[in-house]
């Protein structure tokens, strides 16, 4: 999974690089390069090298869903949240394509980036190296939200002030959906940060009843 966002990284990248250089002439003297990433000018189609890529994703987006399958068939604990994530990823990446949604191309840029650093950093611990100190994935994961998070309120600031922005109702559409997305998240995250520091609780406590008793 690492080498494939990673391909879709670099793919998406090189192939973006080169449509800004060519159709920049078209839109430079109302947007930026960065404006162009996050909102297409009205009329885009979904065509060309940087929409051959947004699909390459959305099909990998399935194979997300496999890996989910097969770890439900192997009966190893999965998190609900993981399960209504990839459905909603699935979802989002087909809204993309089919209405040339702004803002895609910096959304899969990000996305694939993030997936490629997990999914490495698992394979590194998988083969017996060193982990991290800290919540790594989870740290990752709170990056690429705020990441999107940040890049919503620039598509919205931009339609209102430079005319219109393509795909901008399947783009609320898609921000109901992040929001959901980020309701399930912090709510895992609260239950799994609250849920340790009881345990930490506990144990000092027991810790401390353990003490008196050996005190006694």
């Amino acid at each position: 999974m690492a080498l494939i966002s990673a391909v879709i990284f670099s793919g998406i990248l090189l192939s973006t690089a080169a449509e800004i250089q060519e159709t920049r002439w078209f839109w430079r003297r109302s947007k930026t390069p960065f404006q162009w990433l996050l909102c297409f000018p009205l009329g885009t189609r979904p065509s060309g090298r940087v929409f051959f890529w947004s699909y390459m994703y959305y099909l990998s987006r399935y194979l997300h869903m496999f890996r989910t399958f097969f770890t439900i068939l192997r009966l190893r604990k999965l998190v609900s949240f993981q399960l209504v994530n990839n459905s909603i990823l699935t979802f989002m990446s087909f809204l993309w394509l089919e209405f040339s949604q702004s803002f895609q191309v910096l959304a899969i840029l990000i996305a694939t980036l993030v997936y490629s650093i997990i999914y490495g950093y698992r394979f590194w611990t998988a083969v017996g190296l060193p982990c991290a100190c800290f919540p790594f994935v989870l740290n990752c994961q709170i990056v690429l939200l705020g990441c999107n998070v940040a890049c919503h309120v620039g598509v919205l600031s931009l339609h209102f002030m430079k005319g219109g922005c393509n795909g901008i109702g399947a783009w609320w559409f898609n921000s109901v959906l992040n929001g959901a997305i980020l309701f399930l998240f912090l709510n895992f995250y609260v239950k799994m940060y609250l849920g340790k520091r009881k345990e930490v609780i506990s144990e000092a406590m027991e810790e401390a009843e353990m003490m008196k008793v050996e005190d006694k």
